[in-house]
């Protein structure tokens, strides 16, 4: 705009010279702090959030304040057949208490409860669980341990487990016949077998 004489001197816009309301969201750059858009989901670990540090407003990553120890997932698998075997190297208790699950993270562990009970007519069988190909138990004596002839054990194995993979794992329960002389039962007279994983994360 073009002035006759001498233009004015500019002057500093003050909070007083602005109407309470009258500038919208529409009207800000999306790089400032505004509730103009939401967010819909948890924040990813680079996500920022402002804090008053003592006073002084500071910006800090999700990754510091989210919490861990979370329940991501919870998959199962239950067989209510009794299975046995004489075999004295280890093997599937049976192909329904077999599960699959797939980490999201390679921080998060695997939290394994396994229920049966197992039997034995002579002496000395044993009874794990494998992730895969590993045997995450004693490579002979598994995690519970049955010496008696004629004896039942009706364990509850708990097991935390450290895939560090996102790639699906497989978990099983197996068992076997340690002194070559017995039949080892897993499930004896139908009881309920149950192997459950819980995925949580870091």
């Amino acid at each position: 705009m073009a002035y006759i004489g001498k233009s004015p001197t500019a002057a500093p816009l003050t909070s007083s010279d602005v109407t309470d309301g009258i500038i919208t969201n529409a009207k800000l750059a999306q790089d400032i702090i505004s509730a103009d858009t939401a967010l819909g989901a948890e924040p990813a670990d680079t996500d920022e959030f402002l804090v008053s540090d003592a006073g002084v407003l500071k910006r800090m990553d999700y990754s510091h304040i989210k919490g861990g120890g979370k329940v991501l997932q919870v998959v199962s698998a239950t067989d209510g057949t009794e299975r046995s075997t004489t075999s004295t190297s280890w093997v599937t208790a049976s192909s329904t208490l077999t599960l699959d699950i797939t980490p999201s993270a390679t921080s998060s562990k695997i939290l394994l409860l396994l229920s049966t009970n197992i039997y034995i007519n002579a002496n000395d069988a044993t009874i794990t669980i494998f992730r895969d190909s590993t045997n995450l138990g004693h490579a002979d004596y598994g995690f519970s341990y049955l010496h008696i002839t004629a004896d039942y054990t009706h364990p509850t194995i708990i097991e935390l487990d450290s895939p560090s993979s996102t790639s699906q794992i497989t978990y099983a329960m197996y068992i076997r016949n340690i002194s070559g002389s017995s039949t080892v039962y897993a499930g004896k007279l139908g009881a309920k077998k149950s192997l459950v994983a819980m995925e949580i994360g870091a």
